[in-house]
């Protein structure tokens, strides 16, 4: 069985009524400085309550009896899985394209360079030759101005 945690608001405030009754009945019977000290103390436990929320019931739309397409829960439930699934689709498709892309530019650059191996006046195997390396590295091309 389930008990209420949260205690009957109604309930708390009786008690407390009751409380405050019985210490107003000796209060004029103290001096002054309790006095004071007690409602102080008063004015800091009622500062310290929190306010009960206010509920507001506003109206809202609905479907009456489903008039609206046959079963809709089921329509809706498709309809929303279709949706959820679309984006997913999109990201895919838009993946493969990339791709697709990519190796194609991968291609053609590869295909751009052995053509200009192949028509090159120095064989492939030269640019292989460790001492050919050196060469390049050490006597730089110039840039051959035009006439």
């Amino acid at each position: 069985m389930k008990t209420n945690a949260k205690p009957d608001m109604h309930r708390i405030d009786q008690v407390g009524r009751v409380i405050s009754r019985r210490l107003n009945e000796h209060a004029t019977d103290l001096p002054h400085d309790i006095t004071e000290r007690l409602r102080v103390a008063r004015m800091q436990a009622l500062a310290q309550r929190k306010p009960e929320p206010i509920r507001i019931f506003l109206p809202q739309l609905g479907t009456a009896g489903g008039l609206g397409m046959g079963n809709s829960d089921e329509s809706l439930n498709l309809w929303s899985r279709l949706a959820s699934a679309l984006p997913l689709i999109v990201l895919l498709f838009g993946l493969a394209t990339i791709h697709i892309f990519q190796n194609e530019h991968r291609v053609n650059e590869m295909a751009q360079l052995d053509a200009e191996l192949l028509i090159d006046d120095l064989p492939p195997a030269a640019y292989t030759d460790p001492g050919f390396l050196i060469f390049l590295k050490s006597n730089p091309l110039e840039s051959k101005a035009p006439d």
